[in-house]
């Protein structure tokens, strides 16, 4: 199910992550030790949309950061909401988990995630970030 999205999401950025990247990778999400995960946005027998995140220290807060590494929606499933509901996913783990922020990247050259994610939060100049505490 995940394997996919996450080829769909390299073609999209023009990318080619070796396989051996892609084992190890999936192998760290499956890992309780790794402050990396994954989720699906599925719906019925059909999956629609993934995103990563990964939890890091910060200098600026004692607080771990949230990133928001990899977000990708299936061609037939945009416009659905599925890349807010995979953001707000996001979001409500971090909480969860006691983030001080989520905080995410886009390629300049991505105008229709920067129109949803400008919906979402303000932008910092360089980065998107939600702040919590």
């Amino acid at each position: 199910m995940w394997l996919p999205l996450w080829k769909g999401y390299q073609r999209f950025y023009e990318v080619d992550i070796p396989e051996a990247v892609t084992l190890q990778t999936w192998a760290r999400f499956l890992d309780p030790a790794e402050p990396m995960y994954a989720a699906l946005a599925i719906a019925g027998e059909q999956v629609l949309g993934l995103v990563h995140l990964i939890y890091h220290r910060s200098t600026w807060t004692t607080g771990n950061y949230c990133y928001l590494q990899n977000l990708f929606v299936a061609d037939n499933a945009r416009g659905r909401g599925v890349g807010w509901a995979l953001i707000e996913h996001v979001f409500v783990d971090a909480r969860r988990n006691g983030a001080a922020r989520v905080h995410w990247l886009t390629h300049e050259s991505n105008d229709n995630a920067m129109q949803l994610y400008d919906r979402i939060i303000d932008c910092s100049g360089f980065q998107y970030r939600k702040q919590f505490t």
